[in-house]
Parts: structure tokens; sequence; C-alpha cells
């Protein structure tokens, strides 16, 4: 008794938790006929949005049964998995099947169905399709065949086992540029999520609807009222990727709204969003929020190549870099609110001409553009013509940022190439190298190194700063920005890469985001007298990088770290992760270089500086690295604008004189009004060309890492003022 009353209880707790539903789906059927007798059998496919599947099609309609003007043929639908069926009648217009028995091709006319009951889950389900577009072609002789489409509903009775369609789930909801929080009036965004569409690409045109197969997203305010629904761009929901974008009216009052999301009639829970006037977000060409931007170069009045690398062709689409000089196009959303409708295409709005103040910064180089506002012909999407002056910095990564009434957009970047060049120039790459890139071609990379710097700390001396970090990474063309100190380290031409950046506010600064690569755990061993035996490095959860904080010498930390950077030998021990297997590295240690007079706590920047030093092997890498940042306002209305540089050479060469063409590129330190700071750091490595810290890794995708490098720099930092 206790084992029937149990159960009679479950049953009876799992059916009240289970509510008649009514599916808001669209009923697609493919078939072919054959007369038997006096009736025309049919099978084929069958396919029902919102959540409920496919499955088999069959009917049978009597040539003895009419109904008015149209034939009935009873169906049945079983579906794939579950087995269920849906079972109704067709109403087929006579005049569709005559034309079809007559042999005098194919008659088309609207189909109408109603949904009597089924099986499983549909037990005692009832529904009604009005309006079926259908076709009834072919012959008795070659064969007939069925095809209709068309929206209608479907409704459980709740008994037959379990909820037919699963709840949406809002995760995230974005700008369409930035990818980041807040969304605009009148702009392009996103939302992400699970079960907010059927399976499948929906690209919608305009008008653009509001309601597209049963799904809508609705912005309704906090403070209660009613709800506005945004106008759909696409429905996407592929390889286990659920994404819809659409385009918020820009009638939308500013300020805090609840987002729910309605797919086949049943709607998610409630995701905060917050609505403002203004939010610019520049759209990437990998679709981040980070890195290359969209910026089509004009050639030609017939031609617009696609900013990349190099120049030349990429699935039939033209790509070059910029050239100084040049007018360019760059693509964003979320410039603002326009009147007249955002569902249509738009006749334009110059909002650069209309009181809103925009500005370009390529390289820290401020350019009023041509025009800046929306994109015409389309809709939520914002372009800015602009003019390259002749004096801005070229390279393959420099930064890209457009401030609108003073707010920056996300931080991006541009590829510049010196006039008359075919390719942008970037440290540590081959022009071969940079067109692998632009044709997809990906570079995985592991570099760990140990660090040691000699700084002196006010009322403590000379201190020792003792780390070891690293990591692996996938790097594509489209994030080449983010390479650029690793590329630095291993570049040994003598060259200096300059990077420069305006922040306004809390923005951050350009650069691009690099994909990590997990490698399982990775342990260090060292020299005897370095106290580094078999310690762990920590990795970040969220970068998968690797650190490992070691001893801090001339200052006294009990139960700190005690491993210290000596000369000697080196091992990683990777156990494998999740993206790389397990790898061995080794790395062996000589004698730093000394600076002659160590580093100056002034730099007159318009002179250039020159330093020389002692020791090392001629061939060791020589790295000199600085930067300025100068602060002026406070809060969201304070701007920094900070440089850095990096300049390598060889130890044989003994010198190295950064030009004043590089420091004057620093921001002065104390200038009237502003805040700041400056840094200088003078290291030496093993160069490992020689072989020495070189290593490879398997992937588990397949084959190996495409360079392993462990470096070892040990040197001088200090705080200079430049000016």
């Amino acid at each position: 008794m206790r084992h029937i009353f149990g159960s009679f209880t479950l049953a009876l707790l799992v059916s009240a938790g289970i509510q008649a539903a009514t599916i808001n789906t669209t009923l697609t059927v493919t078939g072919t006929g054959a007369l038997s007798g006096t009736s025309i059998a049919a099978t084929g496919t069958a396919t029902l949005t919102g959540g409920i599947g496919n499955g088999s099609f069959a009917a049978t309609l009597s040539l003895t049964s009419t109904s008015g003007t149209n034939y009935v043929a009873p169906f049945t639908i079983t579906l794939t998995g579950s087995g269920d069926k849906i079972t109704g009648n067709l109403l087929i217009p006579t005049a569709l099947v005559t034309a079809a028995l007559a042999g005098s091709g194919s008659g088309t006319g609207t189909i109408s169905a109603t949904v009597t009951g089924g099986t499983g889950t549909y037990a005692g389900a009832t529904g009604s399709f009005a309006a079926l577009t259908g076709s009834l072609g072919g012959s008795l002789l070659s064969g007939l065949t069925l095809t209709f489409t068309g929206p209608g509903t479907v409704t459980t009775t709740g008994g037959g086992g379990g909820p037919v369609v699963p709840v949406p789930t809002i995760t995230e909801v974005l700008d369409a540029g930035s990818y980041t929080a807040n969304i605009a009036q009148g702009s392009i965004f996103v939302v992400k999520g699970t079960t907010l569409s059927a399976s499948g690409f929906t690209q919608l045109s305009f008008p653009l609807p509001t309601v597209s197969g049963g799904v809508k997203i609705t912005f309704t305010p906090t403070a209660g009222g009613a709800g506005t629904d945004a106008f759909l761009i696409y429905l996407y929901n592929l390889s286990g990727v659920n994404q819809l974008a659409a385009i918020l009216p820009s009638t939308l009052a500013v300020g805090n709204y609840n987002v729910t999301v309605t797919n086949g009639g049943t709607a998610s829970a409630a995701f905060p969003v917050t609505v403002v006037q203004r939010k610019i977000g520049l759209i990437t060409q990998d679709g981040t929020g980070t890195g290359l931007a969209v910026i089509q170069n004009y050639i030609s009045a017939s031609q617009l190549d696609v900013d990349r690398l190099t120049t030349g062709t990429v699935s039939g689409i033209t790509i070059s870099p910029a050239k100084p000089g040049q007018v360019l196009i760059a693509w964003s959303t979320g410039m603002g609110p326009v009147t007249g409708g955002d569902n249509t295409a738009s006749p334009g709005f110059n909002f650069a001409a209309n009181g809103v103040t925009v500005r370009v910064i390529v390289g820290g180089v401020s350019i009023t553009p041509d025009y800046a506002g929306r994109a015409p012909g389309l809709a939520g999407a914002d372009q800015i013509n602009f003019t390259l002056p002749a004096n801005v910095p070229t390279g393959c990564a420099v930064s890209f940022q457009v401030s609108v009434n003073g707010v920056l957009s996300n931080p991006a970047t541009i590829s510049i190439a010196p006039a008359g060049a075919s390719a942008c120039v970037q440290p540590g790459y081959t022009t071969q190298q940079l067109q692998q890139f632009d044709q997809g071609v990906s570079y995985t990379s592991g570099v760990f190194y140990l660090t040691q710097y000699t700084l002196t700390v006010p009322q403590i001396g000379t201190v020792k700063s003792n780390a070891a970090a690293g990591g692996f990474v996938k790097l594509t063309g489209f994030q080449l920005g983010s390479s650029s100190a690793t590329q630095a380290q291993i570049s040994t031409s003598g060259d200096c890469q300059v990077t420069h950046f305006v922040v306004t506010g809390s923005a951050s600064a350009a650069g691009g985001t690099i994909t990590g690569l997990d490698a399982g755990a990775v342990t260090l061993n060292g020299p005897a007298g370095s106290n580094i035996s078999n310690l762990a490095f920590r990795q970040d959860p969220k970068y998968l990088s690797y650190s490992l904080g070691l001893a801090t010498e001339g200052i006294s930390i009990p139960g700190g770290p005690t491993g210290t950077i000596t000369a000697g030998t080196y091992t990683l021990a990777g156990a494998g992760g999740k993206d790389v297997g397990k790898f061995n590295a080794s790395l062996t240690m000589g004698t730093p270089i000394a600076i002659t007079g160590g580093l100056p706590a002034t730099v007159n920047r318009a002179a250039g500086l020159t330093l020389n030093w002692t020791g090392g092997n001629s061939t060791d890498i020589v790295q000199i690295a600085g930067s300025s940042t100068s602060t002026t306002g406070t809060g969201v209305n304070s701007t920094t604008d900070s440089t850095s540089f990096v300049c390598t050479t060889t130890a044989g060469k003994l010198t190295f004189t950064v030009p004043a063409s590089i420091l004057t590129q620093l921001p002065a330190v104390g200038a009237p009004g502003a805040s700041g700071a400056g840094s200088l750091t003078v290291a030496s490595s093993i160069n490992p060309s020689t072989g020495n810290g070189l290593f490879s890794a398997p992937l588990t995708a397949g084959g190996n890492i495409d360079t392993g490098i462990f470096l070892g720099f040990v040197g001088t930092t200090n705080t200079p003022v430049y000016q």
C-alpha cells in the first residue's frame, strides 16, 4: 500500500505542475501522393517550430468525401525521438485536387488544418492552422507532390507527460558593437541565452517586425508600465549558440527596464537592462568588441577595401591596410536616437552636423569626421567618414577610438601602412605571416618568463623583485595588438614600437583580446641556491594565464615566498590540460648586463636617451621599455594620455639610443594641472634564437604549438620624470 500510495502522490504532483500550453508554431509539410482506389495516400516530412520538432507525415484524402468546397484528409504527424503523434484534418480545396488529377499542372491555394488529438504529450491536443499556403502538383502518372506551410497554434491539455516548450532563458543583453551592458536608444543589440528561438537561422528584412516565429523581445519599465517590443533583425540557434539581434526603438525613454524574450507563447524571466541616450560601440571584425575595427578604405568610387594587414582578396573581398591621407569609413552602433522610425532603411542623419561633438582618435591623433551618423539605407547602424592626416602613426594595430560628446567608444585598432607600402609593419612578424593572418590562419604560442627587476624604494632602499608568469594563447590577425609585448621580447631588430592611447573617464585601453589555452598544472624548478623546487603556478580561471610569486629581496615578509632568480638552469613541467598536452621546457640563464651609471632620474625627451652597459652574452636580447601617463580632470571627466615604447637590441652592441622621435611621443610628466607617472626598464635575456629556452607542446586538437619560448629577464627599473 505504501508503494502504491507513494506512486499515486508523485503522479498527482507531476500532473499538477503541467499546465495546458498554447504553442505558437509554423507547420511545414513536404510529401508525395499516389492514387489507391478512390483515395490518395500522401506521405512525407513535417516540421513544427516553437519547440515541437519534426517527424513523418501521413494523410489519406478520400475522393468520395467532401466538406463544402474542400476535400477532407485526416493526417498524422509522428515526431522523431519521442514517437508522440499529432492528429487532425486537412481541408484541401477541390479545385486544387481536380487540377492535379487532370494533369493540368500545379495548383496553388490556401489549405487549412485542425488538430484534433494525438498521443503522449499531445493526447487530447487541439489547434488550428487557418491559412497554410500550399500547392498540389504532378499527375497520377508521374506522381503527385504536396507542399504547404503556415502559422498556427497547438494547445496541449497538460496530461501528456510533460511540458512541451522549455522556458526561454536570457544570459546576456549587450550592445552589438562593444558587447557590453547598457543599450543606447535606436541602437543594435543582442540577446544571448537558451531556448530563445527555434533551431536554425532566420534573417528578417525591412520593415523589421517585432514578432517572428512566435519570438519577441520586450522592454518593460522596472517602475511599471506598458512594455515595448524591439525590432527583430535575426534569430540564430545553431551549434549550441542561441542569439537574437534587434534594434531598440529610438522613442524608448532612457531608464531601467526588465527585458523578456517570448518564444512560442512562453516568456523568459526578466533580465535587468539600462537604456541610455548614446553609447557608441565600434563594430570589430571578429565580433568580440576588441581588436581590428570594421573599417573600409576608400580606393575609388567603385572599390572600398576592408581594412586588413596586407593587400589582396579574401573570399572575393578586396582588402588592404589604410594609408596616411586616405578617406576611411568606420562602422558602429549607438550614436543616438533618430526620428522617423528604426525598422526601415534610414535616409541618413549626421549627428556631427546636428549638435553632437564627434571626434575620431587614431594613434592619439584627433580627427574631425566628415560625416558621423546613421548609415543611409540601413537601420540602427552608424558610419563615421574621416580622412587620415599625413602625420598619423602607422602599424598593424594602431589604437582607434571614437568620442561622442566626450565619451569614448570601446578601444579598437586599425591597420595603417606607410605611404606606398602594401602591408603594415609589425615588429616580430614577416609580411608572409601577416598575409597568412589575413587568410584566416591563427597562431598558437606558449611564452613563459622569469623576471628579476632591481629598483630603489623610498625609506627601504634597493630591492629585487622576482616573479614568474606565462601562458599559452591562440592569436588571430584581428587581435594582433594584444601580442605587441611578446613580440617585442623576441625581436632583436633594434626597432622601437610605440603604443599610444587616450582614455576618457573609465574607458579602457586598446590592444585586443587573445584566447587563452588551458595546459593544466604547471610547475617550476630552479638551480641550487634559488629555493625554487617544484613550485606550482596559479592559473587565472578566466584568462587561463599562469603566475607565480617569488621573493622580494630586500624586504622581509614572514611566511612569504623565498624563491629567487639566479644563474643556472630552470625547468617547466606541464601536466597537460584541455587545450595543450603534456610539455617540458628548459632555460639556462647566464650573467645579466649592468647599466653603466644606472638609470637616469630625469629624461629630456627632445634630447633622446643613450644607455650604455657591460656584461651579458653578445647575442643576449636587451629590452628597453618606458612609459609616461598624464591625467587631467577627475572621475568621468578625466582624460588620461598614456604612451609606452619598447626598443630591442643585443647585448653585444653595448649601447643604444632611444631617439627623440620616440620619446617626444610620450606626454610630459608634471605638466601644469596634470598628474601622472613615468617608468623606464632595461633588462636582458638569453636570445631564444640560439635554441636556449625554445620548446614544443602538443595541442589536444592535433599538431603542436607554433612557438614555445621560455625567457628570463633580469634588469633595472625606475620612475623617471619625462620632460
